[in-house]
This record gives C-alpha cells, structure tokens and sequence, in this order.
C-alpha cells in the first residue's frame, strides 16, 4: 500500500492510527486486577531499576535461563525479519509485494504455530515443546539456505511470476515452518516464565525480560552488520543463524536438562501411544499429595509425568531407576530410588526421608504401591510402605489407574519387556484415570488398591 502514489503513505498512516486508537478502546475493557504488591514504590530512576528487575530475574535460575531463551528467539527473528527486504531485492530481484508475501507467510507461520501449541500441550503448559521447537527451526533454516542458493534471481519479479515459480514454494514452506517451529519455542518458554515467577515480582521480571529482549534484537543487528562487513552473503547470515540456534539449544539444555527430559516424555506420548486422559482434576493443583497407580510397564512414570500438570517425584525401584536413558530422566526429575530391605536397608530409609522431605515441601509424590511390574496383567497387593508414608506425613492420596499398557513394547507380557519392537504397532491408544482424593486417615494398601482397580476396569 505505501507504494501506492499519492496516497500510499498516507493510508497506511492513518489505519496504524486507526488500530492504534481501536486497541486503546479496547483495553477499557480488561476487568481490573488487584494489584500484586500494593506496597511497591515506583523508582523513577531508569538505571537502577532496570538492574533491580535483572537482579529479580536472576533469582530463580530456570525463569532466569528461559528469560535467555526468549531472548535468543528475538535475536534469531530480527536476523530473519530485517533481512527480508534485501533478500527479496538482492537474492530473489522481487518488488515490494514479495517483501510483504515473505513477512505475511512467516507471520502466518508463528500465527497457527501458536495455536498448534494448544493442542500439542495438552492444555497445559509442556516445556517439551522447546527441544522440538529448536530442531524444527534448525532444520529448515539449513533448507533456506540451500534453497536459496539456487534460486538467486537476475530478472526482476513482481507477486505474480514470484508464486507461479515452484521453486520459490520451497522457500515459502521454509520461513512458513521455521515460524511455526519458532512458535513451538517461544509459547511454553512464555508461560513457564509466568508461570514461575512469585506474583510479587512477575511484571517487573517481565519487564526485565522485554528489555533483555530488545538488548538481543540489537546484538543481532550489530552482528549482521559485522558478517556483511567480513564479505557474507544473506543466505549465509542465515546458515551461520542456523548453527548458533543449534549451539544455544545445545548449552541451554545442558544447563536445564529439564527441557530435554519433558522433550523425551512429550515424543513417547505423541509418537508410540496416544494417551486418553480423565479425572486429572482429582490432583490437587497445590500442597503436597501421594500418587498411587498400578504397576504396567517400564515407561509408566513418564506417562503419569506427561499428563500431569505438575511435576511430580516418582518413587521407583533402584534397578528402573538405572536403565539408560531413561535414567537421564529420573534424575532431571528428581526421581527417588528406593529398595527392599533385604537389598539395601540404607537405600530404603534414605528413601523414605526423601518422600517426607519432598511432601513437607509441598512436592507431588507418586509411588507404585505394588513394589514391581506386574507380569500377569493383574494388580499385585499393595504393600505398607504408603501407610508408613502417611503416618510419617499425613496428606491426601490420589489413586491412579493406568489402562491399555498391558501387552505393549515396555510390558513384561509374554516374557521380558523391550524384547519385540511395535507389538502393538504405534499410536496405540493408552489411558490414565484419576479418582477421588483420600483423607489421610482413611487410607490403608487394601482400600487403594480396590480403587485402583475398580478405576482401571477391565482394559488392562
């Protein structure tokens, strides 16, 4: 439209005003909010509190580390975003309506990338999604870079001629993906950032957030000016962006290993089963809980993890607790190990100051009362380490209910698990039932095992 003589400029002025004043209008209607620190004093000093804000994001080091990822995701977007006119004038000689096709396709990209987060999350906030979100991202700037290289244009093309090229659809399809994919990034690390942050202090971290933010977006115009300067082309700025996302995944990571662990948990719900879930509610959404579910498989603690909103510290078998890869797992998850007393007596009592500790600290606490996996389809009894547990620290009990585990790759059915790869094929469908939760006072192994059963029925 700004290319429209005579009146382009002018148009587009006037409909930013015109959207401008319609958001005022509209945030009237926001229902007001207490405050949450009434007593807050506003420092007009801009210096100090902008290192007071920095100092309160600082304090809780996965808000501090997530708050860094968001910034990485603006740098990487300003490399894209600010190139896109040169790379239409310079890579793909387009006019102005490219430039605008361009932005449009890697805003629509974030657009249904956000939405897609969703229904991906499970309606709750899966920072698994962060792992997934830097490959995706990764990838397909590696393919733009490629793909670009080929398609370095002499004539000049307008809207038309650009899209009736198949080749440019390649190109479309990349900043299309990379923006869906920077969306499976950016969202969870938003909400763990909220979501994580004491209510007291939340808008000034965002704040420091938005300032970090912009710091980053500067940092990547700095860097790009210095790449041109050195005699690099686009298509190799965004290689070079490529392989930095990879690195600050990488170290980002190593430094939460919880991203990585909830990545491992998301990929086995969404590629091998597919999890029906019910009576979640029934979970208190704070204060500390016991867990309690039947025994199926080797890979049942990850599928309680990924339908609860919270995270929860599984009571496991030492033996489980060691198998590789999954033991990378339990340990970012705080598992705690625990063996019979005939095994290790020491190991045992270390574990049950574990669970008072963890419950005392308002921690979810999920066991799996039967003490092994069972082999026969059946629920074995429950034994008296919940009640010891209870007595020791008295908090309500959630019983749980696995269903349709029983004959899959992780189960002991017909012999020993993860001996007949697909047995069930994938995407079998799975399901975990909550009931009710149990008074401290009323819970013995006998009642919480006749309600793990009646809860999983008959589809084992």
């Amino acid at each position: 439209m700004v290319s429209r003589a005579g009146w382009g400029i002018a148009a587009v002025a006037l409909t930013t005003m015109a959207l401008s004043a319609l958001g005022l209008l509209l945030s009237r209607y926001i229902p007001p909010a207490p405050a949450a620190d009434p007593d807050l004093r506003i420092n007009w000093n801009i210096v100090t509190e902008t290192w007071r804000n920095f100092q309160f994001m600082r304090g809780n080091r996965t808000v501090f580390l997530s708050i860094l990822g968001i910034s990485w995701f603006w740098f990487f977007g300003a490399m894209f975003i600010t190139q896109f006119p040169n790379l239409s004038k310079n890579i793909l000689a387009g006019d102005e309506h490219v430039v605008t096709l361009l932005l449009v396709v890697f805003s629509l990209g974030i657009g249904v990338g956000s939405l897609l987060c969703e229904r991906l999350s499970g309606h709750k906030i899966e920072i698994g999604l962060v792992p997934f979100g830097s490959i995706g991202m990764t990838l397909f700037t590696i393919d733009l870079y490629f793909v670009l290289a080929a398609h370095i244009q002499d004539a000049p093309a307008t809207l038309g001629p650009f899209v009736r090229e198949f080749g440019h659809w390649r190109i479309l399809a990349d900043l299309l993906l990379i923006g869906m994919f920077g969306s499976f990034y950016i969202v969870p690390l938003y909400a763990l950032v909220q979501s994580r942050s004491e209510a007291s202090h939340r808008s000034r971290i965002i704040a420091g957030n938005n300032i970090l933010n912009a710091l980053f977006i500067v940092a990547a115009s700095a860097i790009a000016i210095a790449l041109f300067k050195a005699g690099f082309t686009i298509p190799q700025l965004f290689l070079v962006t490529a392989a930095l996302n990879a690195a600050v995944a990488i170290y980002i990571y190593t430094l939460v290993p919880e991203f990585l662990m909830r990545f491992i948990v998301w990929l086995l719900i969404h590629s091998v089963y597919r999890l029906e879930k019910s009576g979640l509610e029934n979970i208190p959404e704070s204060g500390p809980a016991v867990l309690v579910c039947n025994h199926v498989s080797f890979v049942d603690a990850l599928i309680i993890a990924a339908a609860c909103s919270r995270p929860a510290r599984f009571v496991m078998d030492h033996s489980i607790f060691r198998i590789p890869v999954l033991n990378f797992v339990f340990r970012t998850g705080r598992a705690i190990p625990i063996a019979p007393a005939r095994d290790n007596p020491d190991l045992l009592e270390k574990a049950y100051d574990e669970i008072a500790r963890a419950l005392e600290a308002g921690d979810i606490v999920c066991i799996f009362p039967e003490g092994r996996i069972t082999d026969t389809g059946e629920i074995y009894p429950f034994r008296g380490g919940v009640k010891r547990i209870i007595d020791r620290t008295p908090v309500p009990v959630v019983p749980l209910a696995l269903r349709g585990l029983w004959g899959s790759f992780f189960s002991r059915m017909g012999g020993a698990a993860m001996t007949r790869p697909f047995r069930r094929g994938v995407l079998s469908k799975i399901g975990m039932v909550a009931g009710a939760a149990v008074p401290p006072q009323q819970v013995t192994p006998e009642g919480l095992q006749e309600q793990v059963l009646a809860l999983r029925g008959d589809w084992k």
